[in-house]
């Protein structure tokens, strides 16, 4: 054996000593809690007595690192303290703590009673004891050791009690008298003993004096504590007075069992790996080993259900009594104090009224007295605090307590702690089907489904509304489904059966919190998301950062938000329901305005910050000028770059449209014009059209010509990527009308260069070439250069159309160059690209792959168009498929068809799909390709995408030309007057290929 702490701390056999008052500690509480790891918070506090240097992390660091050579010297192995992610932990073998043997021993003894072998169960009682030297961890001072080692020496009172109750079976009275004397007289109040010491004498015919122990104990209970002696040694006293004492040996008498327990609901449902794992844990754990469990969740989650479910299945294991208190933590009465908890627990054990010491400690004396022999099941419901359960947790070896509470209860030590959540989707229909029958559930599954989600798989909203069905015959599943999803109807009124409602519950957990912390809570239901972090609620409530994250933790603590990860958070959706009933009814108007206008303004320019850090542009400043009015929390959240954007993508919609219908109209248009990069690159083209429109509807509101335009313009680049090109090309004619009427030159010259795209892909692109170039000799009249990479690129693609491939180097050349200057890697990146597609057009492989591969290299950084490196993989598979390596090209245009269909780019997944065709013909797969090319001949048919559908019947025509020659010659002839009037290169071999059939 290694360690010993059954008596002063004892290090390999006690050859070794640990003399450093800190290492002490240290090794004793990890020896204490050798079947867990002991978070190093809970070591620095065990250490300083929760005082603790701001040294003390790497002073503890330092008592590890001297046990551990201590340790080796003695010949314990070095790795017998690990080190994990939350804190140490010792690593022992069966055999290497006396506690654990002793446990063992005691368990073995315990088990040999019950079967009446109490000759075996005498011979380990005795090994057990033995192992005792002392006091536990006598000589170690400090609050956490001695609660640990009193703990212990409480295991070694109730292992002799258990001892002397064999030897007297035994009829071995004679041989315990003095002992259990010296025991008596050392510990007065434990009436166990006396009344052991009573039988043993009176075994031996010595009556009087065990008469005489009586009184003296009942002296004693009676000027100490204000009580009577217990029934037990009362029923012993009429035994020896009646001479009913045998010299067989006599037992204490038997106590009737306590049952106490409320009804376990037959219905339970659901919760079941949570009650499998905690009833394996409480099994395996072993008869004689105390445990405390927490189990804390939101109102209406089912924690008192599921604790009751739990202590009815293990109600067996622990047979003396079954012990309920309602502690009254969260109702309209106040929170039962620990004195009148601890009054109401005796009563359900027997204790009479009469026999209550005033006293709180007395009464925990009591309390403690009549567990001590006892295998009890404890469950403490509705706790308000640790405060209030700390002094009601049984000291004995061999009980079970399970406390429910709608906060944290992270002021108790030693305990285990299970977090409610809501049900899953299939416990929740289950449940359900439970209440309102399961031929109704079965017969409209999807109106069940609907049902529980609007309950939000809250077991409490899911009970009150499945008895209003339940209890109305007529109504259909999809009647309560309506009426829950109805918007018009106060949906937390649907939750309401006769005394019980969900308000009532949320009401009493917002009613504990304090009055600041009620606001924050009502102050976060005008955020209109689903998910919100720190720096929003900052805002939204006006408060500092550091108080907004206080509140939050109470929150958090009392289950009414949940914390998603670090500083980000979220409602349950009644909650949030509830929260915004309230912020209606609790404040003015003024202050809600206020809040929102707070909320819009940080959003906005947070967003702004971050959009405007990666955008090659500078009009987003335009777009939003002036300062944050919280410019901490908006520097704070701009830190956290794309990760924040993307983390409340959702939101900005959300917010847009809040702005929209609260009339701040300046906020929706700007917020909307501000997210346009994530939405765009991010392929979110529904959003961003959501936005936008919003946005469009607020700027018209405003009469904000620069408002319109801008919402337009950026409507019109999602149109072009989901291939409603006329639509686009619609939007960008009153955006250049607009800045016409502004006088703005700059944004008149961007729109024109851009109205060139949608036309080109509707097959007008010499009209496309003329509007860039005209687009581009306005940007030129500006100083705003920064227009000019985006038109000349866009013009370049433009001469490549039309296979006017030395303009289109001349044009991407100086691109090129202004890139370089001004340092724009995107710049590059795409000039070389398209630069290297040119080469590619005029037969210049190895110069095309090598600009296009670079090309590729640079845009992987940050900020990345997935636009543009879609296209950039779809024209280097061309090059690979040309110069003989079709596997390659059809790896590329898979990759580039991934990317078009993540996107959202209708244009782009045709390209991708004709591309790819084209590669897997030439790879022998001649049917799929001929699958693709008719998928990209139906898509682009439908977006109107004339080059792609002349390159669809071109692919169609060159698959079947071998074994359909009249079939290829009719597409072949489609696709060249598609070329023609395109003006695509491509139309002299298709005519080619036609005069060849003939």
């Amino acid at each position: 054996m290694r360690f010993g702490i059954l008596g002063p701390l004892q290090v390999s056999g006690g050859e070794a000593t640990v003399t450093a008052g800190r290492d002490r500690v240290v090794l004793a509480v990890l020896l204490l809690h050798a079947r867990r790891v002991v978070p190093v918070d809970e070591l620095v506090d065990a250490v300083w007595d929760s005082d603790p240097p701001a040294t003390a992390r790497g002073q503890l660091q330092t008592c590890v690192s001297r046990l551990r050579r201590l340790l080796a010297a003695a010949g314990v192995p070095g790795e017998t303290i690990v080190t994990g992610p939350a804190g140490y932990r010792v690593v022992l073998e069966s055999d290497d703590l006396d506690v654990q043997l002793f446990e063992r021993l005691v368990a073995r003894a315990r088990a040999a009673a019950a079967e009446q072998n109490w000759p075996e169960a005498r011979e380990e009682y005795r090994a057990a004891l033995a192992l005792w030297r002392g006091p536990a961890l006598a000589g170690i001072t400090g609050t956490a050791v001695r609660r640990g080692a009193a703990s212990l020496d409480e295991q070694h009172m109730l292992a002799l009690e258990d001892s002397f109750e064999v030897e007297l079976r035994l009829g071995r009275a004679g041989d315990v008298i003095a002992e259990l004397t010296d025991l008596v007289e050392r510990h007065p109040l434990r009436e166990r003993l006396r009344g052991q010491l009573m039988l043993a004498l009176a075994d031996s015919g010595r009556r009087a004096e065990a008469l005489t122990v009586f009184r003296t104990g009942r002296e004693i209970l009676s000027g100490e504590l204000g009580i009577e002696p217990g029934a037990a040694l009362a029923e012993i006293q009429r035994r020896v007075l009646a001479g009913e004492v045998e010299s067989s040996g006599g037992d204490m008498p038997t106590r009737p069992p306590v049952r106490c327990l409320p009804r376990a609901i037959e219905d339970f449902t659901g919760r079941h790996e949570t009650v499998t794992r905690l009833r394996k844990e409480i099994e395996e754990a072993g008869p004689d080993f105390s445990a405390v469990y927490v189990i804390d969740g939101m109102p209406g989650s089912g924690k008192t259900a599921l604790a009751v479910h739990l202590a009815a299945a293990l109600g067996n294991q622990y047979p003396d009594a079954h012990l309920f208190v309602d502690l009254h933590g969260h109702s309209l009465r106040s929170p039962l104090p620990p004195a009148a908890a601890v009054a109401a627990l005796l009563r359900q054990l027997g204790v009479p009224g009469e026999r209550l010491p005033p006293d709180l400690a007395d009464r925990l004396a009591l309390w403690r007295t009549e567990l001590a022999s006892r295998r009890a099941l404890l469950v403490l419901d509705n706790a308000a605090s640790a405060a209030q359960v700390s002094p009601l947790l049984p000291a004995a070896p061999g009980c079970l307590t399970v406390v429910t509470s709608r906060r944290r209860l992270m002021g108790l030590d030693g305990v285990r702690a299970q977090s409610l959540t809501v049900l899953e989707p299939t416990e929740a229909i289950d449940l359900l089907a439970r209440i309102v029958g399961p031929e109704r559930v079965r017969a409209e599954p999807r109106a069940a489904a609907e049902v529980v989600h609007r309950c939000g798989y809250l077991p409490l909203a899911i009970r009150l509304a499945g008895a209003r069905l339940a209890h109305r015959s007529r109504w259909r599943v999809a009647d309560l489904a309506q009426r829950l999803g109805d918007a018009d109807r106060p949906v937390l009124a649907e939750f309401a059966v006769e005394h019980r409602n969900l308000v009532d519950a949320f009401a009493l957990s917002h009613a504990q919190l304090p009055e600041p912390v009620q606001r924050t809570f009502r102050m976060l239901g005008l955020h209109p998301g689903d998910e919100f972090d720190q720096y929003a609620a900052a805002a939204l409530t006006e408060l500092p950062l550091t108080v907004a994250q206080e509140h939050l933790d109470e929150l958090v603590d009392a289950h009414l938000v949940d914390e998603l990860d670090a500083g980000r958070f979220r409602f349950h959706d009644l909650v949030r329901e509830y929260a915004a009933e309230l912020v209606t009814v609790v404040g003015g108007e003024s202050e809600r305005r206020r809040a929102m206008q707070a909320l819009l303004d940080f959003y906005l320019h947070a967003a702004a910050s971050v959009s405007g850090a990666i955008e090659a542009n500078g009009n987003l400043r335009t777009a939003v000028p002036g300062e944050p009015a919280r410019p901490e929390l908006v520097d704070a959240a701009a830190r956290e770059g794309s990760d924040w954007l993307q983390a409340e993508r959702r939101n900005m919609v959300a917010l847009v449209r809040l702005a929209t219908e609260q009339g701040m109209h300046r906020y929706a248009w700007q917020l909307a014009r501000a997210n346009w990069r994530q939405f765009f690159l991010g392929g979110h083209l529904d959003e961003l059209i959501q936005t936008h429109t919003d946005g469009l509807r607020a700027a018209e509101a405003l009469g904000d010509d620069f408002g319109v335009a801008t919402m337009q313009n950026y409507l019109a680049s999602a149109y072009f990527r989901l291939g409603e090109f006329q639509r686009s090309a619609d939007a960008l004619r009153i955006v250049i009308a607009l800045w016409e009427r502004l006088g703005d030159i700059a944004g008149q010259s961007v729109a024109t260069v851009n109205l060139g795209l949608p036309l080109m892909m509707l097959g007008r692109t010499r009209e496309a070439v003329e509007y860039m170039e005209h687009g581009l000799s306005l940007a030129r009249r500006t100083a705003e250069l920064h227009t000019l990479p985006s038109g000349l690129v866009n013009l370049a693609t433009g001469y490549l159309l039309l296979g006017w491939y030395p303009e289109a180097l001349r044009v991407l050349r100086i691109r090129l160059f202004l890139g370089r200057q001004w340092g724009k890697i995107p710049v590059v990146a795409d000039s070389l690209g398209t630069i290297g597609m040119v080469y590619s057009r005029l037969g210049r492989y190895d110069q095309a792959l090598r600009r296009m591969y670079l090309a590729l290299h640079l845009q992987q950084g940050p900020g990345r168009n997935p636009y543009t490196t879609a296209d950039l993989l779809n024209e280097i598979g061309v090059v690979e498929r040309v110069r003989g390596r079709p596997e390659v090209a059809a790896s590329l245009h898979r990759e580039a068809l991934a990317a078009m269909l993540d996107t959202g780019d209708r244009a782009g997944e045709c390209a991708a799909r004709n591309r790819l065709a084209r590669a897997l013909h030439d790879l022998g797969d001649t049917s799929t390709a001929l699958e693709l090319h008719r998928q990209a001949l139906l898509g682009a048919t439908r977006i109107q995408h004339l080059p792609e559908q002349a390159r669809a019947l071109d692919g169609l025509a060159n698959c079947l030309s071998p074994t359909d020659p009249a079939a290829a010659r009719a597409y072949w002839t489609r696709a060249l007057a598609l070329m023609i009037q395109t003006e695509t290169p491509e139309q002299h071999d298709v005519g080619r290929r036609l005069r060849e059939l003939d």
